[in-house]
């Protein structure tokens, strides 16, 4: 059985009073996700734009 299976199975049997929590959940972990992915995107780029802002890479790209 899957992990996904697993899981579906597991929150079938969830009272139905805990089912909010259970999607409060999976929304913070989506939301952390995301976070975490913007997170390296901002690193990134503070990185990259060493070579970003070099007059080489202005005139490469002056054409376009």
């Amino acid at each position: 059985m899957s992990t996904k299976e697993l899981l579906i199975s597991e929150i079938e049997e969830v009272p139905e009073l805990l089912l909010t929590e259970v999607l409060d959940f999976v929304h913070f972990l989506k939301a952390k996700i995301g976070r975490e992915k913007l997170d390296m995107a901002m690193m990134s780029e503070s990185s990259l734009s060493k070579d970003w802002l070099k007059p080489e890479e202005d005139e490469a790209w002056q054409n376009l």
